[in-house]
């Protein structure tokens, strides 16, 4: 793979490695962070990539490594008004709210199946956990929104 594919592979890539560092962050220079640092790591290792049509789920797995690398190196502290001025409000706020409260392990893969677009098996790949796994991640944290939602 070329420089040139490379980078265009990632910048085609920018807007959805920003939401899913945002699900895990949720805060805008933590998330750009780690989109370089996950770029910069995928150029130094992009010899370890085995099969080039699976580089979208490699390049995400990479920087779900670096948002977690990012959450150990300090404790997750986001205040409204910082919130506020970084996006734009969901259609729902309870609903956004809801989905922060979840458990990172519950709320990621809902995230890369409902926001995303990715099928059960690629995040089962990008998570290295089986297919079944994330099948019950995701339906737990559908229930525990909703659980969450009605009351």
């Amino acid at each position: 793979m070329t420089k040139e594919e490379f980078a265009a592979r990632v910048v085609a890539q920018t807007d959805r490695m920003y939401r899913i560092a945002y699900a895990m962050l949720y805060n805008d220079q933590d998330c750009r962070d780690a989109m370089q640092e996950s770029a910069l790591k995928a150029w130094e290792k992009r010899k370890s990539l085995r099969q080039e049509p699976y580089f979208e789920t490699w390049l995400i797995r990479i920087l779900i490594n670096e948002c977690k690398t990012i959450l150990r190196r300090r404790r997750p502290q986001v205040s409204l008004e910082e919130i506020r001025e970084q996006c734009v409000l969901p259609p729902d706020p309870a609903l956004s709210i809801a989905l922060q409260r979840l458990p990172e392990r519950l709320r990621l893969p809902l995230v890369l199946h409902a926001r995303e677009g990715m099928t059960y098996d690629e995040i089962a790949r990008v998570m290295h956990l089986p297919q079944t796994t994330i099948v019950g991640r995701i339906h737990r944290a559908k229930k525990q929104l909703r659980k969450e939602l009605t009351v």
